[in-house]
């Protein structure tokens, strides 16, 4: 169970925080944990306030709804964000969230300290997946550049014989007139195309870099 005492340190609303952290709680996944909750404090009545709660896996939107009966969510992932920002204002302060694809999402009347701190642990963890995003793809890379590097290796393949008194004959044919190196080069890079080991975008451009090198 979440301790809600840690989420009380900005003069957010006691009872709105109970509320919405008892249903936090059901609904975080494996490994997920509320780095901050921030408590909408609207300038006249402020009995059904807005939460906004930062987690290291997305953002969640609490409303009450019914009178205070129930309790509305909705979340989005830092995957699906472009970037979030804050405006302070004369009555706290406007958080906005940008989405990779759809409408900015603005909640007003965020307390100004609440605001800051709110827009400091987004951030964070928004930095923290686009790095995360950066490893991934240069493994990938690696990985795909590694594949490419072993392909390329030379590959002798000799005929299954049965074994048998090797003859003057037999040497000659294996000695081969050599192709030369640029189709050698070319005739390899269309065998990685032909298995799929390459793009067309990877070919053509290794194929352009070959024949410039002549």
């Amino acid at each position: 169970m979440i301790s809600i005492d840690r989420f009380l340190s900005d003069e957010q609303d006691p009872k709105a925080v109970e509320k919405v952290i008892g249903k936090l709680n059901d609904l975080l996944t494996t490994g997920e944990e509320i780095l901050y909750l921030a408590v909408q404090k609207k300038p006249a009545v402020n009995l059904l306030p807005d939460s906004i709660a930062i987690s290291n896996k997305r953002i969640f939107y609490c409303e009450p709804g019914n009178l205070g009966l129930t309790m509305n969510f909705k979340d989005i992932s830092w995957k699906s964000i472009k970037e979030v920002s804050f405006k302070e204002e004369l009555f706290g302060s406007k958080f906005i969230c940008v989405p990779q694809y759809g409408e900015n999402i603005v909640t007003e009347f965020i307390p100004k300290i609440q605001a800051r701190k709110l827009h400091q642990a987004a951030n964070q963890q928004l930095e923290e997946y686009k790095e995360l995003l950066h490893q991934q793809k240069l493994e990938e890379n690696r990985a795909t550049a590694s594949a490419i590097s072993m392909s390329a290796q030379p590959v002798v393949e000799l005929p299954i014989e049965e074994p048998k008194v090797p003859e003057p004959i037999q040497i000659a044919e294996v000695v081969e007139e050599p192709e030369d190196e640029t189709t050698l080069k070319l005739r390899k890079l269309k065998t990685l195309y032909d298995k799929h080991l390459i793009t067309q975008e990877e070919y053509e451009a290794k194929k352009a870099d070959i024949l410039d090198s002549l």
